[in-house]
């Protein structure tokens, strides 16, 4: 089995949320996952909200990890595994999921993570937390995915400056 991870430091500036997305984009292609597959646009989604999180909300400095597991299990050469994205901040304020309603502009970021998401959580951290998530890297996962929330994927990445 493989694992790959690798991190990066996050300033606490809006601005470092595209520089996580970019960073997160090329670690995705060396390990195989291209940029157009489902699963790496999921990711690239996910990776801006916890950023943004961690950014707006705690005014800390963070580190943004990326965890990857695999392994080549069919003659094909598709891989199963899981990734996982971990935001690690020094705020010990707890994540707050809130349900964004009408013309809202916040409060829709971890009702995100919750539905594209297989798990995600969060844990304390020495004085601070983490927060992660995980997306499985199996074919089933990740047509399933697509299939449920396709379209609003393309419609949260559009929003969010994804594409």
């Amino acid at each position: 089995m493989q694992v790959l991870q690798v991190q990066l430091e996050i300033r606490p500036d809006p601005a470092e949320v595209g520089r996580a997305r970019q960073w997160a984009r090329s670690r995705l292609a060396g390990s195989g996952i291209a940029a157009d597959e489902p699963l790496a646009e999921t990711l690239i989604l996910l990776v801006s909200e916890l950023v943004t999180n961690a950014v707006v909300h705690t005014g800390c400095p963070a580190v943004l990890r990326l965890l990857l597991t695999g392994m080549r299990d069919d003659p094909s050469g598709a891989v199963a595994g899981m990734v996982r994205l971990e935001v690690a901040d020094a705020s010990a304020r707890p994540p707050e999921p809130r349900h964004a309603t009408g013309d809202e502009t916040g409060g829709r970021g971890l009702e995100l993570v919750d539905g594209l998401a297989d798990r995600w959580g969060w844990d304390q951290e020495g004085v601070g937390k983490r927060i992660w998530c995980e997306l499985d890297r199996c074919a089933a996962s990740v047509a399933g995915r697509a299939a449920v929330c396709g379209a609003d994927v393309v419609a949260a990445e559009f929003a969010y400056g994804v594409l």
